[in-house]
């Protein structure tokens, strides 16, 4: 294959490059050049197209958890092993370039398109996406790491400006982006809204510190219809306008010929397109062997198992013990698929296409399983819909069984692209039916479907515990089963912070108006924010229980300066085999500038085995201790006491130690 530079090509095929083909395509030139093609979503292929009855079909993929499901893994190994499986289902319609992962951080727990996105932290969320990038790209298909960024919520997300602060965005909303760019990704999105009064497609300064800073040199494009003025996106660095927009092609044309845009312009953005089609082509050389279904289903069976969290375990009355006879409550107990995911562009069509709860466990159980659906939703018109509520067969069956397990939880009708979530609490019809049943059963449990955090005060008090299954696509059921009966020991850990309600949060009374969202809560994100308010903490950052019981001893701390080696044990005191993540945070004793109370700084997770040990080794750099400083604008490493603090959350710190650097 002879590759094509900007020099084979007339000014007016550069042009028209860099406002692309259609809806999904790179221009060809009638085969003068290799197309690409991209591709939705993050969770599994969503190969959108219209018919000829202008319908939009999609042919079915394998339903992986939400990436909120995968960041509660706090499993780089499976974030990897999911972008290769992806890859397979991309494959086989012929996709080059995958548009994910999604690194924005979770500043707002009202963010309707949450569920697509990794965590409030960013090392959390840059590791987990540079491992799912590698896997994918790996396989031979691209990545594009979106949304750059500040898109924090989806109210007015095409006019909207994230008013940040320079050293917020950079200890805070370009970390993600940083640490995934090592993986090298293909290409890059840009958000719809505007950062500090500058849309996202014209953000020459963040492009700037893309390939500049971050090492990305990859293509940037736009997000669907983000570009308002062509010429002003190409010369800030945006390299390819999706989807194609005639009139936006024309005035474009129209721009350079009246010397808006040089030629020397243009060509830097198209020969970053035309590097990026040889590059995916190249890549895709020798990556022909793909998975079967089979072998994709269970790794999404894997992901499922290790994202789901328990919250709470009161008595032990988890695991279930053979023969308990158990009722059932709740529509999510056999759900549509809308009511695992949320709604968008992540939106998958699955491979299959039941999901029951009550037959699943009737079979572990060998026991009788009693099952109301309970409450449900109806479509009112176009996208209203009401709850309706029968609660009585489902008191009855709870006062007949040992064990009453209700299944609530929201979905695409409550969390999607476009619009933010109305509130943190579950609908009113479920949270009065969870009284009413634990009422009657004090052994209540409670399984909550969900994109995001959910407000649990109304009832968490009147029931023995809390199961957070997330969107955990399709063999989510599964795993979940697998976990009620005790053969998986439960190891998710929560990837953002649980307030006791959303008027406890850093953003409730944020500024926000019809055109600015202001981020006055700074560098005080998520545990940051919660670490000095912690009486609003219902589950905190990292939180998550086990069927095992782990102890931390014998830190060790070697090393000089800020390039240290810390090694500690960790031993399951338990019977049962087990997963542990093992969190590092660190805490400047007297800072010079403001900082948090603590950041995570590196993490792991490990398999232990009952009753035994396993030594555990972390490395840490300058990086971990630094500041960004604006008067400098560069990473600064203070002189002074550092705290090492190590555990199970962020509320729940094991050792302790200091160093001086």
């Amino acid at each position: 294959m002879k590759k094509l530079t900007v020099t084979d090509l007339t000014i007016e095929e550069k042009l028209r490059l860099l406002c692309c083909d259609g809806w999904w395509n790179t221009f060809s030139f009638d085969g003068k050049l290799p197309a690409v093609e991209v591709s939705d979503g993050p969770v599994g292929l969503r190969k959108g197209r219209t018919n000829d009855k202008g319908e939009t079909v999609c042919p079915k993929a394998v339903y992986y958890s939400s990436m909120q499901t995968l960041a509660n893994t706090w499993n780089e190994n499976l974030a990897e092993e999911m972008g290769k499986f992806l890859a397979d289902d991309c494959k086989d319609e012929k996709i080059d370039i995958l548009l994910a992962p999604g690194v924005n951080i979770k500043r707002h727990p009202l963010n309707g398109r949450n569920f697509e996105y990794l965590s409030e932290d960013p090392l959390l969320a840059g590791r987990l996406a540079k491992s799912y990038i590698t896997g994918l790209q790996s396989q031979g298909i691209g990545a594009c790491l979106k949304h750059f960024c500040c898109n924090n919520l989806e109210y007015n997300r095409f006019e909207q400006s994230s008013e940040v602060d320079e050293r917020t965005l950079r200890e805070i909303y370009y970390v993600p982006f940083e640490i995934a760019c090592e993986a090298k990704p293909v290409s890059v999105m840009c958000a719809y809204n505007r950062v500090n009064g500058k849309y996202a497609s014209e953000n020459a300064k963040g492009f700037k510190v893309l390939r500049e800073e971050f090492g990305f040199d990859g293509a940037i494009y736009s997000d669907w219809e983000a570009v308002r003025d062509r010429t002003a996106a190409a010369k800030a660095g945006l390299d390819i306008e999706f989807p194609y927009n005639d009139k936006n092609y024309k005035k474009f044309v129209e721009d350079y010929r009246n010397g808006k845009i040089t030629e020397a312009e243009v060509d830097a953005c198209a020969q970053r397109i035309l590097d990026m089609i040889y590059r995916c082509k190249e890549m895709q050389t020798g990556k022909g062997v793909k998975k079967t279904v089979e072998q994709r289903l269970e790794v999404a069976r894997r992901i499922a198992e290790d994202g789901i969290v328990l919250l709470k375990n009161e008595g032990n009355i988890l695991p279930l013990n053979k023969d308990t006879k158990i009722a059932i409550s709740g529509c999510y107990a056999t759900p549509e698929k809308e009511m695992f995911a949320g709604e968008g562009s992540s939106k998958v069509e699955p491979i299959e296409d039941e999901w029951n709860l009550p037959d699943i466990l009737k079979q572990e159980l060998g026991t009788s399983v009693l099952y109301e659906p309970m409450f449900w939703y109806e479509r009112v018109s176009g996208a209203a819909f009401k709850w309706s509520a029968r609660p009585y067969q489902g008191k009855i069956n709870a006062a007949k069984v040992n064990v009453s397990i209700i299944c609530a939880g929201t979905g695409a009708k409550f969390e999607e692209e476009s619009v933010d979530r109305r509130g943190m609490r579950l609908p009113i019809a479920q949270e009065r039916a969870i009284i009413d049943l634990a009422s009657v059963n004090p052994n209540t449990i409670v399984i909550i479907f969900a994109g995001a955090p959910v407000d649990v005060s109304a009832w968490e008090n009147q029931v023995k515990a809390i199961v957070y299954a997330g969107f955990f696509g399709e063999q989510g059921m599964y795993a979940l089963a697998d976990i009620l009966c005790g053969k998986v020991n439960p190891s998710g850990r929560l990837s953002e912070t649980f307030p006791i309600n959303f008027n406890a949060t850093s953003v409730a009374n944020s500024y926000v108006d019809t055109m600015v969202t202001k981020y006055t809560e700074g560098l005080d994100v998520g545990y940051r924010y919660f670490d000095r308010h912690t009486e609003t903490i219902r589950y905190p950052f990292g939180y998550g229980l086990s069927y095992s019981e782990f102890e931390y001893k014998n830190l060790k701390i070697a090393g000089e300066g800020a390039n240290i080696k810390l090694s500690f044990d960790v031993t399951n005191k338990s019977a049962k085999d087990g997963k542990e993540v093992v969190q590092v945070y660190i805490r400047e004793v007297a800072p010079v500038v403001y900082r948090p109370i603590k950041e995570l700084k590196a993490f792991t997770k490990i398999f232990v085995k009952a009753s035994e040990t396993v030594k555990v080794d972390i490395d840490l750099n300058d990086r971990a201790f630094a500041y960004y400083s604006v008067s400098d604008d560069k990473w600064v490493v203070q002189g002074g006491i550092y705290q090492i603090l190590i555990g199970s959350s962020s509320q729940d710190i094991r050792l302790i130690q200091n160093i001086e650097i």
